[in-house]
């Protein structure tokens, strides 16, 4: 190498040595910048390095989020995508604003597979644990009914701003604003605008007439957010630290924000203004609100022991008002991003913005349901409307407390953010209550100790109680859902009502119950003589259920003949099945089967359907007549039992067996074909045969006897001995050849 080209080489190295150490100072100052929340400024430094050789994904993500926290969307979107299109390797946090800042651009679908990505490398992480647990959020907020009317309203700048805060019953309206005019521009590094200060806008006046507050209240840095007590006597704002010297900023650098209260006269004059003891310059402390009752503040800081960002506290008010001991909220409320803006509306609910939980994008409004202590129980989105894709926040009620203000940088507005007007059309309901009276539905008098079942629309039981000595009774019952009631009482059909929770305006839902009585279902038996057909007294009459094996009826009858009983939670379509026995000294014990089906209310006549009549026994009767025995046949000249003579011979049995001192005489009767003496014979056999039968089935068996009686005693004279022809037909000779069964003795 000759000695000019080393020349030229060494001055290049030079240069580009000399370039790169100069990028590295540029970079050196953008993550000061960055580091002191002077986000504008590190923007510009940072679009000024990329391409250049200190250029990294790390550092178009930073430039990714100043962008972000001025309010640049489609900046941060192109940088973040640029930025995680060369490395996965960005913190945690880059994540989750990459995918707010999705978000916010109205690109839902591709944000929720980021906050998948950041839950993935951060399971802990509270806002990747609530989107985890309600992915279908966007359908769920896009599909709940509005709780609020927007409005625009007149007063906003081209500047920031935000708050409305009414003042002597609404004739003076306080809100905060960077639109400061003047000679002197006080800029602040965030997003190179004005700092914020105290303005007041009289409402009564026919002119629009916007005023800034009072010098003494307005300092050189930002004012606001601000509430007044109940009374209206004292005022608690936000305001910088004020501070002289190293005392103003952090070890950081950063000028945090601080609380302080003041007195305020009948003209709306504030003075005597103290610094809170709680603030400190190592964090922020502001965005106050106070309970009705002035006893307690909620407030917003960043103070180490919290979750993450600024969090939500509250603290007691002292006498001489200052704080109490700080109370995070815990993390129902808080997460590791922002919550702010705290509001609390005459009902004890919270109203907030938060970026942690999820919501439509940026800072969404939400409202808590706090507990009597305080700490929060639930939380609910504050829907659509009110909430866009963008930050929404500063939500404050009026003194109607229907009506307010909230705050926005959504599109169309008058530039950054703006105040909107808001009107409530649905409350926020929690829990609800819901109640009512049972009455009986003919008279209106009032049910006591009637049960009250409460069912989920799965139909699984929530609850079950009974109605107070007044017929009432109560159920607490989550919103936006539907139940079904149902109501029971002895003496009263059941009942059952639907109910639904959802779009409710009120916290209490009325469902009075009127039951109806139950109709009577009954079973109706009249027992009678089955020859005079005159009522039987003193029957033993036994019903028993052949399904459930229950006995119904065990009972004589009165002189009437008869027995009724009701039939207790029967009902139409039900399907009866009975066994019912008659027992009575002196008549055959009968035994009946019966079936129904109930069509109707009333009673049931058993009787209409079933033969309830009961046949006499008397010496001499032949019981072959009382009960339905069927001829006993025999072989052709053979008299061994056969299966089907067995059959009926059973009945005679069973007869003999539920009447033990019942003696009988069996007697087997032939038709007239055939010899008499054969005739003879064979019947003395078939008698014998089938008294041996039932002989071995009862107890005493000499109790029967069998006797042939051949064709001596027929029925129907058809002689036909010897040269005689009968002239009988084939079914009178089986009336002749017959088995009687003749009672000798009870």
């Amino acid at each position: 190498m000759n000695k000019m080209l080393k020349i030229n080489t060494l001055i290049g190295f030079l240069f580009l040595t000399s370039l790169l150490f100069g990028q590295t100072a540029k970079l050196k100052k953008a993550d000061a910048n960055y580091a002191n929340l002077s986000y504008v400024f590190a923007a510009s430094s940072y679009e000024k390095l990329v391409g250049t050789e200190v250029d990294s994904p790390a550092m178009k993500a930073k430039l990714a989020h100043s962008h972000y926290q001025i309010g640049n969307m489609k900046r941060a979107e192109e940088f973040y995508t640029l930025a995680f299109s060369s490395s996965q390797d960005l913190s945690l946090e880059h994540y989750f604003y990459f995918a707010q800042t999705l978000k916010q651009n109205g690109k839902y679908a591709e944000s929720d597979k980021w906050m998948t990505q950041f839950h993935a490398k951060e399971i802990k992480d509270q806002r990747g644990v609530l989107f985890a647990k309600d992915q279908s959020y966007l359908s769920k907020i896009l599909g709940e009914q509005a709780h609020f009317t927007i409005g625009n309203i007149s007063f906003n700048s081209a500047k920031c701003d935000f708050g409305g805060y009414d003042f002597q019953k609404g004739e003076t309206l306080y809100f905060i604003s960077s639109r400061r005019k003047g000679l002197i521009r006080r800029t602040w590094t965030w997003n190179a605008d004005n700092f914020l200060d105290i303005y007041t806008r009289k409402i009564s006046s026919e002119k629009e007439v916007v005023k800034p507050f009072s010098k003494k209240v307005n300092s050189n840095f930002h004012e606001g957010p601000i509430c007044f007590s109940a009374d209206e006597s004292r005022v608690y704002f936000t305001r910088n630290n004020i501070a002289k010297g190293k005392l103003r900023k952090d070890q950081k650098g950063i000028q945090n924000l601080k609380l302080y209260f003041a007195e305020v006269d009948e003209k709306g004059n504030w003075s005597n203004s103290f610094e809170l003891k709680l603030n400190s310059k190592e964090y922020s402390v502001g965005h106050p609100t106070i309970s009705k009752n002035s006893k307690t503040l909620y407030f917003v800081s960043d103070m180490p022991g919290g979750f993450g960002g600024a969090d939500i506290y509250k603290a007691e008010i002292l006498a001489d008002g200052n704080l109490g001991q700080p109370i995070n909220l815990g993390n129902k409320i808080n997460t590791e991003g922002q919550e702010m803006f705290p509001w609390l509306s005459k009902e004890g609910q919270l109203f907030f913005a938060s970026d942690g939980l999820i919501g439509l994008g940026g800072l969404d409004i939400f409202v808590a349901d706090l507990s009597k202590d305080g700490l929060v129980n639930a939380i609910q989105h504050a829907g659509i409307g009110i909430n866009s894709e963008r930050d929404d926040f500063a939500f404050i009620l009026s003194g109607d407390h229907k009506t307010g203000y909230f705050s926005s940088n959504r599109d169309g507005g008058q530039g950054d953010d703006d105040i909107y007007s808001f009107e409530m059309i649905k409350p926020f309901l929690f829990s609800l209550t819901l109640k009512g009276i049972v009455t009986a539905a003919n008279t209106n008098a009032i049910l006591p100790n009637s049960t009250v079942t409460l069912l989920n629309s799965k139909g699984d039981i929530v609850a079950r109680v009974i109605a107070d000595k007044n017929g009432m009774y109560s159920f607490t019952i989550e919103p936006e859902e539907n139940y079904t009631l149902v109501f029971n009482d002895s003496k009263f059909e059941e009942k059952s009502y639907s109910v639904t929770a959802k779009n409710a305006t009120s916290g209490v839902l009325v469902q009075d119950a009127q039951l109806d009585l139950k109709p009577d279902y009954g079973l109706l038996c009249l027992i009678t003589d089955s020859k005079s057909k005159s009522p039987l007294e003193n029957v033993q009459v036994t019903i028993k259920d052949k399904i459930t094996g229950k006995v119904l009826i065990d009972q004589l009858t009165a002189a009437s003949g008869d027995i009724q009983k009701v039939l207790e939670n029967a009902k139409n379509g039900d399907v009866i099945n009975y066994e019912i026995t008659l027992e009575k000294d002196g008549y055959l014990l009968k035994t009946l089967l019966f079936n129904h089906t109930i069509t109707q209310a009333g009673m049931i006549n058993i009787h209409e359907n079933l033969d309830l009549s009961m046949s006499k026994l008397d010496v001499g009767m032949d019981l072959a007549t009382l009960i339905d025995i069927k001829p006993i046949y025999f072989d052709l000249g053979k008299y061994v039992i056969r299966k089907d003579a067995s059959l009926e011979l059973d009945k005679i049995v069973k007869v003999m067996n539920d009447y033990p001192a019942m003696k009988i005489e069996l007697g087997s009767h032939t038709d007239c074909r055939s010899s008499i003496a054969f005739n003879d014979k064979l019947s003395a056999n078939r008698a014998k045969a089938s008294a041996d039968y039932i002989k071995s089935r009862i107890q005493n068996p000499e109790r029967i006897y069998g006797k042939g009686y051949g064709e001596s005693k027929l029925k129907i004279d058809c002689p036909c001995e010897g040269t005689v022809k009968s002239s009988c037909s084939e079914e009178e000779h089986q009336q002749n050849r017959r088995t009687e069964f003749v009672i000798l003795k009870m």
